[in-house]
């Protein structure tokens, strides 16, 4: 029989106490407590190294771009920018060239141009076949999307087509590769970006691919359409009237929604294949499914080509955009000086290498092969670089099984640590949930007050929109100290639970010793000591855990919903975790407590900064710079709401991402300190827009503005007349117009939220109006569009109306029927001779948005401006009385658009300051509009 080891009496604090029937008395650590100072400039060292870690990942994955190669470097098959930069050049000499623009048909002509001397210089067994290509009049109706629900009409569209192919297989043209970008720019654009840069990229593809075709097994068709920015009608076109399209079996779109910087993948499938080439053969990866989850939810309000290969030709694929700059978008300053060096180069060299590997691979037909739309409503694969080194891809299918079996373990190995902790351990751990809960509460409540008061503070309710880490301070300070304080009264409460728990087991101690008879000199005072030391590190621990479980449960949510971005969720649960159980955890209960050790925190944050550090600049850079277009109804949100957008954003990025390192701010006092310094930053912040040592705005990143002569269109007498004029003035960007007016006060501009101005596709709650008559030198009082009933019967129970619509030259136009009781339209071009018809569009019940269909209609040069609408309602009533029963009491409300400006106009648009930029989309007017509303 073993004899028991000899006890011995506790001498001081400092010696174990070790007893076979009692608990183990852990050691004193013998490391004196941090001070304040201390404790502070240890959570200083962690933000620090966060924040630099960050941005050193973004430095290298998005803005280290690809060294731009001349004609003489990259040689007859490779891609080279200088060249590609000299049709960028070219395109954006010509200024805006929107559809039925003569900048357009110049813009053509050049491409034409191109292509033939492409045509010209290549191989004799490489045949470049050119076809300008004329569409015919087409009715698209997209099913999601910016253009849901809407009927998007088109003709006289001129696009360039041309298929590359080996002349010694006649067969390669069976299977081709679409490579699509549109030449179109909106009027207020000269679409450096968006999308010249991506022509001039597809003609030196076009120029490299021209020498390599002879040993393709496939053909390569080049795109060059129109008409995308008023609603994908090129592609539209291409995909239902070309006779080639019908051997496309996989589709690359080329976009910008800014300029310059990286060209990235955000739309990627359905099918995994479409991923997978680009994994496999792109020389500078940049592919985020983050942006795809963006971008398919609706909250970016825009839409790319992409959809209608996907939707209307069930095709699978790659979308490409540049997304830098996004503030620039559809502006003057989508310009070429913002066109950064390397940028052609990145794009150029991974389209050229994913053209060459599909041109010969055995799964471009298969890629193709799906005719089903179900098949294609949801994507495939999961995507995202790393450095902009190499791309991970995995399926969708996969991806469920890995999070559910990581939300599983997570499970199970939480529930075994509750069963050995039992009922002190579930306390701690809602305590510690508590804690997180906190931190967001406070977080977001601070970061809601700093949204609203900021318009109070500035001219604008968003100064920061040209120097967006102006933001990250105004924002990020105030939801970090929320943060920390709800974080911290969480940590309170958890260690003042701990430390009772720890007390009780003391006394059970101290009771033990006492019947052995033994000394207990000192050993109270000294354990008690303890005890607080050894429940600030059990606390920790505990928030350190619950930090990991707030991710899976965004990992279970996100897997619930089918979120691309979920990896993200698991990358930043599992890598803490491993990290906490192979360097922190606590494998035996007899074990002391310690400190959450720092090479824990940076070993857990490694690889989860490495994967998502950079995206999170990315996107936040990315959302303000898309505030100068947030209100599409300019006056019917608060100032303050786009601030409210960013501010959750950025609190939501600090309570996620910075949660691991909150325990480390309650150590030793510091926390005071560190809360002080956040004050001082937000201050100093606030302080340099309140004086404005900042601006706002910058000649390169303007405030938007719509200037827009209207013409109001009514019935006098039963003849229809121009019944007012005047000129609007209004702001998609938020904030109210109080510095821009005193630019233009001559011109008797009245500013007010009250009487809304119908836009037909939007809204003008608030804007400012100036009456107008007519100057010399403007017809718009004479010329003008005019809209009449012709005929309206009962037939049947059902009531028919016919209406004659006269667009008096102009080529693109918005209708908005009345749903309330309409049960079917048609829309009929009017030809001479007089009397002869064709038809446009028929639709059966059409799609409604708030009681309206909108007809959108756009023509190249010498489209059609006569037309007649039939309308049938369910009713047997006449129009004229069902229509008082309508929304608003309308039943048509048509909106046509002319590329001309007024005197008045012209005047206000030069005495504008620099600052400001008008913005052009397809549901936007050009600068002169008429408005018709029939009751």
């Amino acid at each position: 029989m073993a004899r028991p080891r000899a006890r011995r009496p506790i001498l001081s604090d400092k010696e174990e106490l070790s007893s076979p029937d009692a608990p183990a008395v852990p050691p004193t650590p013998s490391a004196p407590p941090r001070t304040s100072c201390q404790a502070t400039m240890l959570w200083a060292a962690l933000l620090f190294i966060f924040l630099q870690a960050s941005w050193f990942v973004y430095f290298v994955q998005f803005l280290k771009l690809p060294f731009p190669l001349s004609a003489a470097e990259a040689g007859k098959r490779g891609f080279s920018e200088q060249r590609a930069y000299a049709h960028v050049k070219f395109l954006t000499s010509l200024g805006p060239h929107p559809v039925g623009s003569e900048a357009l048909d110049e813009a053509l002509e050049y491409v034409v141009e191109k292509t033939n001397e492409i045509r010209q210089a290549a191989p004799w067994d490489v045949d470049v076949e050119i076809d300008l290509f004329q569409s015919k009049p087409g009715v698209s109706t997209l099913i999601s999307g910016l253009f849901k629900g809407k009927t998007l009409i088109y003709t006289n569209l001129k696009h360039v087509v041309v298929r590359i192919k080996p002349a010694a297989q006649p067969e390669a043209e069976k299977n081709s590769l679409l490579v699509s970008s549109h030449v179109d720019t909106v009027i207020t654009s000269s679409g450096a970006g968006d999308c010249s840069s991506n022509i001039g990229v597809m003609l030196e593809l076009l120029r490299a691919v021209s020498h390599w075709a002879h040993g393709f097994k496939h053909s390569t068709i080049f795109l060059f359409n129109t008409g995308e920015e008023e609603g994908l009608d090129g592609a539209h076109a291409f995909i239902t009237q070309h006779p080639w399209s019908t051997s496309i079996r996989m589709a690359i779109d080329l976009e910008a929604i800014g300029v310059g910087g990286k060209s990235m993948l955000f739309q990627g499938g359905p099918d995994k294949a479409a991923v997978e080439l680009f994994a496999k053969v792109a020389k500078h990866p940049a592919a985020q499914i983050l942006a795809q989850d963006f971008f398919l939810s609706g909250f970016i309000k825009s839409a790319t080509d992409f959809q209608v290969y996907k939707e209307v030709a069930n095709l699978s694929g790659l979308d490409f955009a540049f997304m830098d700059n996004a503030a620039v978008y559809h502006t003057k300053n989508d310009k070429l000086e913002l066109l950064t060096p390397g940028s052609l180069q990145h794009i150029g060299d991974n389209m050229l290498a994913i053209i060459l590997d599909a041109s010969v691979s055995e799964k471009l037909p298969v890629i193709g092969s799906k005719k089903s739309a179900a098949e294609t409503t949801k994507m495939e694969s999961v995507y995202f670089d790393v450095l902009g080194i190499f791309t991970v891809t995995y399926s969708q299918h996969f991806a469920r099984q890995l999070y559910c079996s990581i939300i599983a373990q997570s499970a199970l190995l939480l529930l075994m640590s509750l069963s050995q902790g039992g009922w002190t351990a579930f306390k701690a751990l809602l305590l510690s949930i508590l804690s997180i809960l906190l931190s967001w509460i406070f977080a977001l409540g601070i970061s809601y007050l700093i949204s609203v008061i900021l318009p109070y503070v500035s001219f604008t309710p968003i100064p920061y929109i040209a120097h967006p880490w102006l933001a990250v301070i105004l924002f990020g300070m105030p939801a970090l100290f929320g943060a920390l304080v709800g974080h911290h009264v969480g940590f309170k409460v958890l260690k003042s639970y701990l430390y009772k728990v720890r007390r009780m087991q003391t006394e059970k101690l101290h009771k033990s010793f006492k019947d052995t008879g033994l000394e207990l000199k000192d050993l109270k005072q000294s354990r008690k000591d303890l005890d607080v030391r050894f429940a600030v590190w059990d606390a920790e621990r505990w928030l350190f855990k619950a930090g990991i479980l707030q991710w899976v449960i965004i990992l279970a949510i996100c897997t619930w919903f089918e979120v691309g971005a979920a990896y993200i969720a698991m990358i930043w649960a599992v890598s803490p975790a491993l990290a906490y159980g192979l360097i922190d955890a606590t494998y035996s209960p007899k074990r002391a407590p310690q400190e959450l050790k720092i090479r824990t925190l940076l070993a857990a944050l490694f690889l989860p900064l490495i994967s998502t550090g950079g995206i999170v600049i990315v996107f936040v850079k990315f959302l303000i710079g898309n505030l100068v277009r947030f209100d599409r109804s300019p006056g019917y949100n608060p100032d303050w709401v786009g601030n409210l957008v960013i501010a959750m954003l950025i609190a939501a990025v600090i309570c996620l991402f910075l949660v691991y390192i909150f325990p480390i701010a309650h150590r030793s006092g510091g926390l005071k300190w560190i809360l002080c310094g956040n004050l001082l930053s937000f201050l100093l912040a606030i302080s340099l827009i309140g004086f404005e040592v900042i601006p706002p705005f910058t000649e390169n990143t303007c405030r938007v503005l719509n200037a827009v002569q209207v013409v109001e269109i009514g019935s006098i007498d039963g003849v229809q007349k121009p019944t007012s004029s005047f000129l609007s003035l209004s702001s998609f960007t938020p904030g109210k117009l109080t510095r821009e007016i005193p630019y233009i006060k001559d011109e008797g501009f009245s500013c007010e939220k009250t009487n809304v101005i119908d836009m037909v596709t939007y809204d003008i709650k608030y804007g400012c109006v100036s009456a107008t008559g007519h100057e010399s030198g403007d017809n718009i009082l004479t010329v003008y569009p005019k809209l009449e009933l012709v005929e309206e019967k009962v037939l049947n129970g059902e009531t028919l109306a016919k209406f004659h619509l006269d667009a008096e030259g102009s080529l693109r136009w918005v209708l908005a029927l009345n749903t309330t009781s309409l049960k079917s339209f048609q829309l009929d071009e009017v030809r001479e001779p007089p009397g002869e018809r064709h038809m446009l569009a028929l639709r059966q019940n059409p799609a409604s948005v708030e009681g309206w269909h909108i007809i959108q209609f756009v023509s190249g040069r010498g489209g059609p401006t006569k037309f007649d609408l039939s309308l049938t309602s369910l009713h047997s009533a006449p129009f004229k009385t069902i229509s008082e029963t309508f929304h608003n009491g309308l039943l048509l409300k048509w909106r046509t658009d002319v590329n001309m400006t007024t005197a008045k106009l012209e005047r206000t648009i030069k005495r504008l300051p620099k600052w400001v930029s008008f913005f052009g989309k397809s549901t936007s007017p050009y600068p002169l509009t008429y408005l018709i509303k029939y009751p």
